[in-house]
């Protein structure tokens, strides 16, 4: 085989494992996402569950990237320490470890189980729970396929006659081949897929149990950056955890490369097999980061909180010179594309989609205020819908002045849209300012909290409002109809689920429990104010449909 089909077929390989990993943790995402974070929250208060919860949701995720960054977000928000925080991730390391053992099983009958079994389970419902798991067992069993094709793609090397040349000179020059380890794993951005690539290579004598523990090290380095980068623009408290991560794990590698090359201990405790060897030293590295990071998490946190402490003082003194200049949104609403209403009409599809991004994030944010609010947060969510507000009005002018030149049919029905998706959204905006803040307000003010049973129900309805709002926004781009028959399913769906709710309220009152009394007219009315968010999205769905003859005129059945 050449080098460039053998780079060729292991690329596609990887790619294929990167993709059904991030298929995954999607499914997860999206099916129990909300679940998982109100088990977060609940757990993080305790250093040893808070490590075993990140253990968990990193082995369900598939991720400890994900995990770290969303701990990252809780601990910004202050809904945990990072203290809690770091010690989480910690956890969410071993767990991804753990991920690596369980793949390195004989798991090839899974294949086409979960493949055929998760299709089934797409095609055959249109609820979206079920989709989801559905799309995690196919997640699965292309990821196991994955690895049976690295290993068929790497099994020509053992006849190259450069490769033990290459390896030779890793094996001679540690530095170099913990650096390479290093740079491939960030670039894959998946610490699990660069151990299973080398357990694959050890399985077939390419790579030696030695340099292959070098190379795990190194992994484990370029894994501690990815966090730290993707989230280097964000506010300084989101910071913390995923650069306390990268001291623990980071300076942990470092100092056990050092401790392997002068020591060169004996490799017989972690197995006999090459790859369980690298498996077990992957696994025996974070478990051992962790331990010791127990009693020095308080010194790393102090730490980390001076590096972000420093850099931000830094970034601030490099924006001082721009400080007197007075910063102005921009926009996408060009006054020279009004002659062309085409070119126009895109311009405010573009700010539209702006205006999309803006109340999905007040959408996000309300639900965390419910959990834990003061007067600054409420007033910074407030002021949110004042760019809502603006940008509905500069819209609705531009469009004004779009009618005054000839359009085509198609552009006229698609400026009525465009006008109809803007008037819904600051809507939205209005309903969680004004209604839902003040419940907020409300709860807080009493100092009142939900039961776990009416928490849970409101959380849960709060994540299938998100998910619709998501895909109403990617309807404004896409038209597709597939997405608007499923938006249109699921506002009837959340109907009947919001008529199961209030019964389970009225239970609960009827019972008698103190929580529910003080809470119920709270849940009630924010239940009915995502309710009537989830309609008003909907309605993006009704022209698309409309267009396509596949809604009806009415609801009501014939007399």
């Amino acid at each position: 085989m050449s080098g460039s089909v053998f780079f060729l077929h292991m690329a596609g390989a990887v790619a294929l494992l990167l993709w059904a990993t991030r298929m995954v943790r999607t499914g997860v995402e999206r099916a129990y996402g909300n679940v998982l974070r109100q088990r977060l929250r609940q757990t993080l208060g305790n250093p040893v569950l808070a490590a075993l919860t990140g253990l968990a949701l990193s082995i369900a995720l598939q991720s400890s990237t994900a995990v770290t960054l969303l701990i990252g977000s809780f601990a910004g928000l202050g809904i945990v320490t990072g203290l809690s925080g770091i010690l989480a991730v910690r956890g969410a390391e071993v767990g991804s470890a753990l991920v690596v053992k369980i793949l390195s099983f004989d798991l090839t009958l899974l294949v086409p189980l979960c493949i055929l079994t998760g299709t089934v389970i797409f095609l055959a419902t249109e609820r979206r729970q079920w989709r989801q798991f559905g799309r995690i067992l196919v997640g699965v069993g292309l990821l196991i396929l994955s690895l049976e094709m690295m290993g068929e793609a790497s099994e020509p090397l053992r006849q190259s006659t450069i490769v033990p040349l290459i390896v030779g000179y890793l094996s001679d020059d540690p530095i170099t081949a913990f650096l390479l380890a290093a740079v491939t794993t960030y670039l894959f951005h998946s610490s699990i897929a660069a151990v299973l690539l080398l357990t694959t290579f050890a399985a077939r004598g390419i790579v030696s149990p030695e340099l292959g523990i070098v190379m795990v090290l190194g992994v484990n380095l370029g894994s501690s950056f990815i966090a730290p980068m993707l989230t280097r623009s964000s506010p300084p408290s989101y910071r913390i955890v995923p650069l306390g991560n990268l001291l623990m794990r980071g300076l942990g590698s470092v100092v056990l490369l050092v401790a392997f090359i002068v020591f060169d201990p004996s490799l017989e405790r972690l197995g006999s097999d090459p790859a369980d060897r690298i498996i077990h030293a992957h696994i025996a590295f974070n478990v051992l980061i962790l331990i010791v990071g127990i009693p020095l998490s308080g010194l790393i946190l102090k730490a980390t909180q001076a590096l972000v402490s420093l850099q931000s003082g830094s970034e601030a003194e490099g924006a001082s010179e721009e400080s007197e200049a007075q910063v102005t949104e921009t926009s996408a609403l060009d006054v020279t594309a009004l002659d062309t209403p085409h070119q126009a009409l895109a311009n405010v599809t573009r700010e539209t989609v702006r205006m999309c991004e803006t109340v999905e994030f007040m959408l996000c944010r309300i639900l965390e205020l419910y959990e834990k609010a003061d007067k600054k947060s409420i007033a910074a969510l407030a002021a949110v819908d004042d760019t809502v507000d603006r940008r509905h009005a500069a819209i609705k002018l531009y469009l004004a002045r779009i009618t005054r030149h000839e359009m085509t049919e198609d552009d006229a029905r698609r400026c009525q849209e465009l006008l109809g998706v803007c008037v819904k959204l600051e809507q939205v905006g209005d309903i969680i300012v004004r209604n839902m803040l003040a419940h907020v307000q409300k709860k807080m003010e009493r100092g009142v909290e939900f039961t776990s049973e009416g928490w849970r129900e409101l959380a849960d309805f709060h994540a299938s409002v998100l998910a619709n709002a998501r895909l109403a926004f990617n309807l404004l781009v896409t038209q597709d109809t597939e997405t608007a028959r499923e938006l249109v399913m699921e506002k009837d769906r959340l109907r009947d689920v919001e008529k199961e709710t209030s019964q389970r309220h009225f239970e609960r009152l009827r019972q008698g429990t103190e929580q529910s009394v003080e809470t119920s007219s709270i849940h009630l009315d924010t239940i009915r104010d995502l309710k009537q968010i989830n309609s008003l999205l909907a309605t993006f769905a009704y022209p698309v449909l409309e267009e396509r003859g596949l809604l009806s005129g009415s609801r009501l059945k014939a007399t």
